[in-house]
């Protein structure tokens, strides 16, 4: 971005006619630099004394500096603009020119010279309420407590009105610095000394929540409720509380509440709907986004919204007729694209798929559609127009290479052409030696290939950076389990693995694997019943009959195998089965 988005420079002929004869308007203040705050508008000071400044203003080493200032700020020397506009400033006594200077000092990031500015600007122009938020922030990012508090006081002294939005501006802006624990401080004393001041208590609430407090977060919001209790921004945020420590019947039930209070506030119901979906609620949710669009026919976010419900409980007809009704709408009609061609593509229509897929034309869908598009192709063992979409998609997507990169391996896998996967991971990895995707992708293409110490070494790599990477700690214990018989480590990383995620399928199945390896037939085949019903895939089933084959219940085993290779008959850990058991066992 260029300096003059940011510090509008004033112009020659400008600078001449407002100190030889005086400005007729109010200049547009200049902005503050992204992470600040956003002034407003400076009045232009009246009078006798202002008179008087002006016929000062003709000084030709004030019109000097100014020149310079100008000239220096054209040219990107902004250290000498700086000083050429503060100068003048305290030649002349104008306040326009010292929030030249503030804000030149600000983009230098130059904490000193910004405060001198910000200094002789509200001693110009105390009540203007942009030098108090600069000098709010700036000692809020010196971590002077005091004058963090006098300034913030001062702010809601001269403008009550908008003070809750400047605290939110201000604190968003520290925020993103992570500087929580010194804002809360401040905000704590703030509160200390402005105990009605509801927008003080909402903040500290947010940032408890960010220090993970979770039981300050919950009292700081409910003080500001107590101070203002049809605060729907307040009450929305002691829902969130909530969901975040995943109480959604504390949240539904706050929401409900909230809704029946204030049924023409149609945020309430909105969020109610998302928490209903979290916790897994879909009819519920479902009539409330229906109520929501019911009431008002033009509110399509809910109307999509519906949609997905529709498509989460299997009522593909009805998705598909709101999808289809979506598409008149210009805005919509990227995402119902994408959901109409997920839909073609569960019933194994492809190039009804790919029809829609290719009409999502921008967006965030976009990119995902494109790659949906060759998932399917590649499903369906089309690999040239797989490969012939993937090129479109590294010329379309330069900034997506790493993704891309990863999908032309897992269509070299797909074609079982894992030591192509392999190499060409490698070549990848030299440019990009600790990306973890890679390193991950390569170490399931290296134990394809049974290249054990590559598999090891790229895992060991990724968990070295990432001690509690999950997805590295499950395959690291599956591949020490399954090939080796260092049965302990395996369970050191699996055991790591269920305490982060311990409902997650795959990391159930590689523990009841494990068990199975180690002769614990029965444990194996409980996590193996638990991580396939969670998550009926073929490997899991194939290691089920496994395990159900050697305990002597082969007609199990046998009905087992033969449902899941109705759905995948080319699937390779059946495969691995029949030809381990089945084609062995002549009564078979």
């Amino acid at each position: 971005m260029s300096i003059s988005r940011l510090l509008p420079v004033m112009s020659l002929f400008f600078l001449a006619l407002t100190f030889l004869v005086g400005c007729a308007t109010t200049q547009e203040p200049a902005v503050i630099p992204k992470a600040t705050v956003k002034p407003v508008q400076i009045s232009k000071p009246t009078g006798k004394k202002q008179q008087q400044e002006d016929k000062n203003a003709i000084d030709p080493d004030v019109l000097f500096m100014l020149l310079t200032a100008e000239i220096a700020g054209q040219r990107g020397q902004y250290d000498v603009a700086m000083e050429g506009y503060l100068e003048a400033a305290k030649r002349v006594h104008d306040p326009r020119l010292t929030e030249r200077a503030a804000m030149i000092a600000m983009y230098m990031r130059d904490s000193k010279r910004t405060n001198e500015a910000v200094s002789l600007w509200l001693k110009q122009d105390p009540t203007n309420l942009s030098a108090r938020k600069i000098a709010a922030l700036s000692a809020l990012k010196a971590e002077k407590k005091g004058q963090a508090v006098e300034q913030l006081s001062a702010l809601l002294k001269h403008d009550p009105a908008g003070f809750e939005k400047t605290l939110f501006e201000l604190a968003g802006a520290l925020q993103k610095e992570g500087n929580i624990p010194f804002i809360n401080e401040v905000m704590e004393d703030l509160s200390l000394k402005h105990p009605d001041q509801a927008s003080v208590y909402f903040i500290q609430s947010l940032l408890a929540s960010d220090m993970k407090n979770k039981g300050l977060a919950e009292r700081k919001i409910a003080r500001a409720l107590q101070l203002q209790p049809d605060w729907d921004k307040a009450l929305i945020l002691q829902a969130q509380l909530a969901v975040f420590a995943e109480d959604y019947k504390r949240a539904e039930t706050l929401l409900r509440n909230a809704s029946l209070k204030y049924p023409d506030n149609p945020k309430f119901k909105k969020m109610l709907a998302q928490v209903l979906v979290k916790a897994a609620k879909y009819e519920e949710a479902g009539e409330v986004f229906e109520a929501l669009f019911a009431n008002d026919p033009k509110d399509f976010e809910s109307q999509f919204s519906l949609g997905l419900v529709h498509l989460q409980l299997d009522r593909d007809g009805k998705a598909e007729d709101i999808f289809k009704q979506l598409q008149e709408q210009a805005e919509w009609r990227n995402q119902a694209s994408f959901y109409l061609g997920k839909i073609e593509e569960k019933h194994g229509n492809t190039e009804k798929s790919l029809e829609w897929f290719d009409k999502v034309s921008d967006g965030p869908f976009q990119f995902e559609a494109a790659v949906t598009a060759i998932t399917l192709l590649a499903k369906d063992k089309q690999f040239d127009r797989a490969e012939q979409r993937l090129k479109t998609l590294q010329e379309k997507f330069p900034k997506q290479k790493p993704r891309i990169v990863l999908i032309q391996a897992e269509l070299y896998s797909q074609q079982k052409q894992y030591e192509k996967a392999f190499n060409f991971l490698t070549g990848e990895l030299k440019n990009s030696p600790d990306q973890e995707e890679l390193l991950y992708s390569r170490a399931l293409m290296a134990d394809r290939i049974n290249k054990l110490d590559v598999m090891e070494a790229d895992l060991q790599k990724i968990l070295t950076k990432v001690p509690d990477n999950v997805e590295a700690l499950n395959a690291l214990g599956y591949s020490l389990a399954d090939k080796t018989t260092r049965y302990a480590e395996a369970e050191t990383y699996i055991l790591h693995a269920l305490r982060l995620k311990p409902d997650e399928a795959v990391i159930l199945d590689s523990y009841g694997w494990l068990k199975y390896k180690m002769g614990n037939f029965q444990s194996a085949l409980d996590y193996l019943q638990r991580a396939y019903n969670k998550q009926p895939e073929t490997e899991i089933a194939a290691h089920i009959a496994e395990v159900l084959w050697v305990m002597g219940k082969k007609d199990e085993a046998k009905k087992l195998f033969d449902k899941a290779l109705e759905k995948s008959p080319d699937d390779v850990f059946l495969l691995n089965f029949k030809n381990k058991f089945l084609l062995k066992d002549p009564n078979q």
